[in-house]
């Protein structure tokens, strides 16, 4: 069967416009958690901790309890919006930290070279080949309980996958031929890294940034999960489905799933933006070359 080139021109388009709608509604998730986390005080319809044993393990859709009661009466709508705030905050302080440490690691080992190279290449390897989880309840153990500790560990976890990527862009784009023009007028080598190096190659980081968001989220909540991360009374969605493993077993999961949905549409929403400024980066790219 022969297509006109209409019909071919139709079908191109038909996956961009869905892989289009696809970013919108993630981006349309995470809008929405991060609307949670900011209004959690306007929008909860209890206080996080506010008990009442009438209510214990309330199905949804009870009176005044949309979302359910856990094993102890509290409201989980309310315990979900207040989450939010731990569970977006936290990641994203891994990702501020790994990121700094990781661009100026990057930056000085492919612009320096020579031996703050190796030193720094090496070190990132060794780093690299510790499981960043293991390293949290390593910290954990050491530091006690919480919620710093563990943000310390993952950044310092993470920073080598920034690195990594740093160094590399920064080694193709100091290839270039403006940079060498920007020596040659007279520009100095720290002034030409920060101010047209690197917002070269910080699309890349955007992306990177965005995919160890998800990696952070999810182990952050597994240490909560696990009793290492965030302490009663305060909430995230890790702590959450932890709280709610003696309802499951009473017949009640949607303490349970309400934050685990949470973090799983959180985490692939993330993702999906991700890959799209990677995609977006690549294209850039090719198109450069």
């Amino acid at each position: 069967m022969t297509l006109t080139i209409p019909a071919l021109r139709a079908r191109r388009t038909r996956p961009r416009k869905r892989g289009r709608l696809t970013v919108r509604c993630a981006l349309g998730l995470l809008g929405l958690a991060a609307c949670a986390a900011l209004f959690a005080p306007v929008l909860a319809p209890h206080s996080p901790d506010a008990t009442s044993l009438s209510a214990s393990l309330a199905p949804p859709g009870t009176s005044g309890y949309w979302l359910g009661a856990d094993s102890t009466g509290r409201d989980v709508l309310s315990r979900l919006l207040y989450g939010a705030r731990l569970s977006l905050l936290a990641p994203l302080g891994v990702v501020l930290l790994s990121g700094v440490l990781g661009t100026a690691l990057g930056l000085l080992a492919a612009r320096a070279g020579g031996w703050a190279d190796a030193v720094v290449s090496r070190s990132m390897d060794v780093v690299f080949a510790f499981p960043s989880l293991l390293l949290a309840m390593l910290v954990v153990a050491v530091a006690g309980p919480g919620l710093l500790a563990p943000i310390c560990a993952l950044a310092v976890s993470y920073t080598p996958f920034i690195g990594r990527i740093v160094r590399g862009a920064a080694l193709q784009e100091g290839a270039r031929p403006y940079v060498e023009a920007y020596r040659v007028m007279g520009f100095g080598e720290l002034t030409v890294t920060l101010r047209h190096l690197l917002p070269n190659i910080a699309p890349l980081l955007a992306a990177q940034s965005a995919l160890g968001f998800g990696y952070a989220l999810v182990d952050l909540a597994s240490l909560s999960y696990l009793g290492l991360g965030v302490q009663p009374p305060n909430a995230d969605w890790g702590s959450m489905i932890n709280q709610a493993r003696g309802a499951i077993l009473q017949g009640s999961p949607w303490s349970a799933i309400v934050p685990g949905v949470a973090v799983l549409l959180t985490v692939v929403s993330v993702n999906v933006l991700g890959e799209h400024i990677s995609a977006s980066v690549a294209r850039r790219q090719e198109v450069k070359g």
